[in-house]
């Protein structure tokens, strides 16, 4: 077991630095691999409470460059009914199907994505109405797996944020409703038992967020997108794993 500790600080590590260069994917990414080695009832109430640590931060230091109009128009508005939605189902759903259901749509849109980018095909938007069902599922799996990353950035594919925006924008998203997780972690109690891991893990954001910022400001846009798009692939793959 303690092996399994070390090998989930060196996966916390890279997915926190992967969120800070993206906006996104520190959980889903350590929750796959983690889940590898440990249960994911326990994963959970160590990865969402780092992460509200990280995205705070980094919330507060790019909060000029938050989109208001999409974070509280569209995104938040959404996300917050499917994670409530999504945390309500969380006794009664298979969470082995979700999960493989979930990675199977990961890898269509992301595959999807990446020969669009080869081939310099406009990624044309969405109608409104099926943006906003895209946001609310991907709330459901933020409240199913805290991994609601993958299924957002489907619903704002098109859209003309640079990558700092983007950025900004996601972070926000994930302090917010991570917020709202790790209350209802508090009150279902298990949080508690998980706090001596989560001060344990803590010192490694730091390096992560060092890391992360460095690569953020000099990954050109083009390659940023194609690293996202990569990001989602192996995610998918790793959701359909057999546990």
């Amino acid at each position: 077991m303690e092996l399994a500790w070390i090998a989930l600080g060196i996966f916390i590590l890279l997915a926190y630095t992967l969120e800070a260069v993206t906006g996104f994917g520190s959980i889903v990414i350590a929750l796959s691999l983690g889940a590898l080695l440990l249960p994911i009832e326990l994963l959970l109430p160590i990865l969402v409470p780092l992460n509200i640590c990280m995205t705070g931060y980094l919330s507060w230091r790019y909060r000029k460059l938050i989109d208001l109009k999409l974070l509280l128009g569209m995104i938040l508005p959404g996300m917050a009914v499917g994670t409530i939605i999504g945390y309500a189902l969380l006794p009664v759903i298979d969470a082995q199907l979700a999960k493989r259901a979930l990675g199977v749509l990961i890898l269509v849109f992301a595959g999807r994505e990446l020969l669009r980018l080869r081939t310099s095909s406009v990624s044309h938007a969405r109608p409104l109405w099926q943006n906003r069902m895209i946001t609310v599922a991907a709330g459901i799996s933020h409240g199913l797996f805290a991994s609601g990353g993958p299924l957002l950035v489907h619903a704002l594919a098109g859209n003309t944020l640079d990558k700092s925006r983007f950025r900004a924008t996601l972070v926000c998203v994930w302090f917010s409703l991570n917020s709202l997780l790790t209350l209802a972690f508090m009150l279902d109690g298990r949080l508690y038992p998980t706090l001596p891991q989560v001060a344990f893990y803590a010192p490694l954001l730091l390096i992560g967020v060092w890391l992360g910022e460095r690569l953020h400001r000099h990954v050109n846009e083009q390659y940023f997108r194609i690293a996202i798009y990569s990001l989602l692939l192996v995610t998918g793959c790793l959701l359909l794993i057999p546990r």
